[in-house]
């Protein structure tokens, strides 16, 4: 006895281009003021976590 598939009827690869493009059509370039604001987040988010590794490198350094 075999148990019969169900059937899709839709395109994966069309309903995945639908809602990327839904979110596109909404999206918009950000200002300067935005755009700076996101990079020195991101800059300084890069700086700590060097800095804890860089601090981790050393305690290891010291411990062994």
């Amino acid at each position: 006895m075999e148990i019969a598939k169900p059937k899709l009827n839709f395109n994966i690869n069309e309903e995945l281009f639908r809602k990327y493009w839904r979110v596109i059509k909404l999206a918009r370039r950000p200002t300067r003021d935005e755009f700076q604001k996101i990079a020195l987040v991101a800059a300084v988010g890069v700086l700590i976590v060097g800095m804890i590794g860089f601090l981790i490198y050393e305690l290891m350094l010291l411990l062994l």
